[in-house]
């Protein structure tokens, strides 16, 4: 790949976003979708959107946002709803094509919803097209479908965004997997053959830390310059310090699915048993979380508090009354909770794990500790616990680097430059 201008066109922008899920509530592409668009309008460029279910929170700001169609079929046979796996309204539109794919991968345990999704948005945004519409760009939030490489064929350039590579989650699902039958099923569920052949096809390749970038290069095979690092965004308005919000003395935070080898929940369990009777842990994970049997093993139940799914001003609250966030994980793409928790003004106990080095250098709000180890994570949290003034100029120190590296102005700025850098490269190599 030729290096890109220095100098790319500051003009505004017409960028198409396409995103197979679009919610807040399913996960952080509906968080990174809707952010980054609003930010990304506020900076004068125009933005439209296709995407799939679960939709959207309202978006004012989009000049259009359409939804495509489907009907969920991975979802019912996760959740075994076999009474409505077929729409009892209109039955025969499970024989088309797409519906008939996604059904019959569903039912034999392939996640459908990616390739399908990019045939869907391909047709919407040909259509569109053809009416009339123009753009600079098309963003893909972690699709990665086939559908994807068609669009490249019009005549515009592709990028995409991978916080982390599917070949993260199937090796935390091969740690879950308790027999060779959920091994199998394990192995043919994620779409990661067809995620890293379109990856290596695209223009660009956004990421949000170096860590993640090396996992896309070793994992995906994507060359190192089509990889950018323009790091994830935090709404630092509402993630933000209240100095009316009373600190809990002893309180420590974790948000982390216990289900999820990779949040190292375990390891934070076996920390907690070796500290002081005082120290309650709140961790924000669903009410029956296998936390409370692992709590119960090691002696400290009765010192752990399930928060269940919290809204997200509950989830700010813990946040700003938390004596110390703790984020134990065994890999983090980015690392979310850490830099949540200093946007907050509350330090953070992490491991070295994935790219939370990275985001605790960044704010500088706390320490780190190796991973996998229970007594190391119990010694740093004591130790901070038991000295109050550094927690809190800590706390207090991290707020402002967080500000200015992950804010979402300063990250939507960054993904602009990189828009332009792409858009001004195609042109000038003619394809």
């Amino acid at each position: 790949m030729s290096a890109a201008p220095d100098r790319p066109d500051a003009r505004p922008l017409r960028i198409c976003f396409v995103a197979y899920r679009g919610n807040m509530q399913c996960g952080g592409q509906g968080i990174y979708l809707w952010f980054l668009a609003r930010e990304l309008t506020r900076l004068g460029h125009q933005v439209d959107v296709i995407v799939g279910p679960p939709y959207p929170d309202p978006m004012p700001f989009a000049g259009a946002v359409e939804h495509v169609e489907n009907e969920m079929y991975w979802a019912k046979w996760f959740l075994r709803d076999w009474a409505d796996f077929v729409p009892a309204e209109a039955p025969l539109r499970a024989l088309r094509p797409l519906h008939f794919y996604e059904l019959a991968a569903s039912r034999l345990g392939f996640l459908p919803e990616p390739f399908a999704f990019s045939l869907r948005a391909l047709r919407v945004l040909a259509k569109r097209m053809r009416a009339g519409a123009r753009y600079d760009l098309v963003h893909d939030v972690q699709c990665l479908g086939y559908g994807l490489l068609p669009m490249r064929a019009l005549g515009l350039p592709v990028v995409t965004t991978v916080h982390h590579p599917l070949t993260v989650d199937r090796r935390a699902s091969f740690q879950r997997d308790v027999d060779l039958a959920d091994a199998i099923g394990s192995m043919q569920f994620y779409p990661i053959g067809m995620q890293g052949f379109v990856a290596r096809q695209l223009d660009r390749v956004f990421t949000s830390s170096e860590a993640s970038a090396d996992t896309i290069e070793r994992d995906f095979g994507v060359a190192r310059e089509r990889l950018t690092n323009v790091a994830n965004g935090i709404d630092t308005e509402l993630f933000s310090p209240d100095p009316s919000v009373p600190r809990e003395p002893q309180r420590l935070l974790c948000i982390g699915r216990a289900s999820d080898p990779n949040k190292g929940i375990r390891t934070l369990l076996e920390a907690l048993a070796r500290l002081p009777e005082a120290v309650r842990l709140t961790l924000v994970d669903s009410a029956d979380s296998q936390a409370a049997g692992w709590a119960s093993e090691l002696g400290c139940r009765e010192r752990l508090d399930l928060a269940g799914r919290v809204p997200q001003d509950e989830l700010i609250r813990l946040y700003r009354s938390a004596s110390l966030v703790v984020v134990p994980s065994r890999y983090e793409g980015f690392g979310l909770p850490a830099a949540e928790a200093m946007a907050c003004g509350t330090p953070v106990v992490a491991t070295r794990a994935g790219a939370l080095p990275e985001v605790m250098a960044t704010g500088g709000g706390g320490e780190t500790v190796a991973k996998d180890d229970p007594e190391a994570l119990a010694r740093a949290i004591r130790g901070l616990l038991e000295a109050p003034d550094r927690l809190r100029s800590l706390g207090e120190g991290a707020r402002d680097r967080v500000v200015e590296a992950y804010a979402w102005p300063s990250v939507a700025a960054r993904t602009a430059d990189e828009y332009r850098r792409v858009v001004d490269w195609r042109r000038r190599v003619g394809r």
